[in-house]
């Protein structure tokens, strides 16, 4: 529903600004551009989609040998001790802590074909147990506010636009991302934590994140330690062997559970292979919206208003020109993803502005997106405060994702 009023919204505020120039400053070129821009965004659109057919059949098949060979579940393992203390409110042994490990570790796998469905169940299953059933519930909201945080290992579907889109090394995103969404999670985690009046300083949960915490901040700071020139070159190494490192470790364990690696590469490739044809009419219908919107000069009105408000602050405002994905992506994923790519077609994928914006499309979820799915799908009406720290999370990681942009790619 967010998408269909904002794909309207770009079209007639386009439209707007587009007749308010032809009235004020006779301006007749400008409906020119603007259909022109129409055309010539679904062509990208269209070119785009089938351009990400090999690379989604990749990862895609990557990703379900790792599946099959069980790194969902040992990142369940891994995690499930930090997250019986975050829901104290679910009976020690209930089954939704099964389901939340297994959604948690397929989200931060990228792995959303899995995510969802193990999510919904997870929701219905703290249902039962939650006494007001229009009202979220504690351990509903906590794990609500982790999925709109979107904690992601692999951010496949960035390093497959960056790759379609030509840029040079299409992983340098991998380690800001990593760095933001943590930032985003971590914030989402502790604001519910202190409303819910979870003790952070248990040993569990101060060993869980203090060292998660530490192994972020050593990142940084031996990045910032680096001389500018070589932060790109070590990071770059850096992501495409973690990657590399994280494949052939799928590829092992499938081997240890004696899973047929080809065909289960095979299965994950061709959901891949679907997945790029399916988008391709919700890839194109953004794009064009987004192309009149941004030839009208509604695009560079916005920006520039920002700007100015920045620059007035004395702040450095090379930033602001990825703003519009961090105000879009809280509404929807769709939209936030074709402003990520108009930004990298516009300025350039390896630009500092594609760059961010590929950042900040990867730091969080859609947070109004899944409050809708997941409380909706029980019936909740009363979200409580869900939403706000579902936003604060969203500030967080955006805050972060410009930060470490400046100190990766500039």
């Amino acid at each position: 529903m967010a998408l269909n009023y904002i794909w309207i919204a770009f079209f007639l505020v386009g439209f707007a600004v587009a007749l308010g120039k032809l009235i004020f400053t006779g301006n007749m070129q400008i409906f020119n551009d603007m259909v022109n821009a129409a055309f010539s965004s679904a062509k990208t659109g269209f070119e785009l989609s089938l351009g990400l057919t090999g690379a989604l059949a990749l990862w895609m098949g990557l990703l379900k040998v790792g599946e099959k060979g069980g790194v969902v579940r040992i990142l369940g393992r891994l995690i499930g001790p930090l997250f019986e203390k975050l829901f104290p409110g679910l009976p020690k042994g209930h089954p939704a802590y099964g389901s939340i490990m297994l959604n948690i570790s397929a989200n931060m796998l990228g792995l959303d074909n899995a995510a969802t469905p193990v999510g919904l169940k997870a929701m219905k299953e703290m249902h039962e147990v939650n006494p007001d059933k229009e009202t979220a519930s504690n351990a509903q909201i906590m794990f609500l506010v982790l999925n709109a945080a979107g904690l992601t290992i692999i951010p496949v579907s960035i390093i497959v636009y960056r790759t379609q889109l030509g840029a040079a090394n299409p992983a340098d995103i991998f380690i800001p991302i990593l760095i933001s969404t943590f930032a985003a999670s971590l914030t989402g985690m502790i604001s519910v934590a202190i409303i819910q009046k979870i003790n952070l300083f248990d040993r569990v949960i101060i060993a869980y994140l203090g060292g998660l915490t530490a192994i972020v901040a050593g990142i940084i700071i031996y990045f910032s330690g680096l001389p500018r020139e070589q932060i790109s070159s070590i990071s770059t190494f850096s992501a495409n062997f973690l990657l590399l490192l994280i494949i052939v470790t799928f590829i092992v364990l499938a081997m240890i559970k004696k899973v047929n690696v080809y065909d289960a590469f095979i299965e994950g490739a061709k959901e891949g292979f679907n997945i790029a044809i399916n988008i391709i009419p919700f890839l194109v219908a953004i794009l064009v919206a987004i192309g009149i919107f941004r030839a009208s000069g509604s695009m560079d009105f916005i920006i520039s208003g920002i700007t100015r408000f920045f620059d007035w602050l004395g702040i450095d405002t090379q930033f602001t020109g990825a703003l519009p994905v961090a105000f879009m992506k809280p509404l929807s994923g769709s939209a936030a993803r074709g402003l990520m790519i108009d930004a990298m077609t516009t300025h350039g994928p390896d630009s500092f502005l594609g760059r961010l914006s590929c950042t900040m499309q990867g730091t969080t979820d859609t947070t109004f997106y899944i409050v809708a799915v997941y409380f909706g799908s029980v019936g909740i009406k009363n979200t409580r405060y869900s939403i706000g720290c579902g936003l604060l999370a969203d500030l967080a990681g955006f805050t972060t994702s410009i930060f470490v942009a400046y100190l990766f790619f500039t």
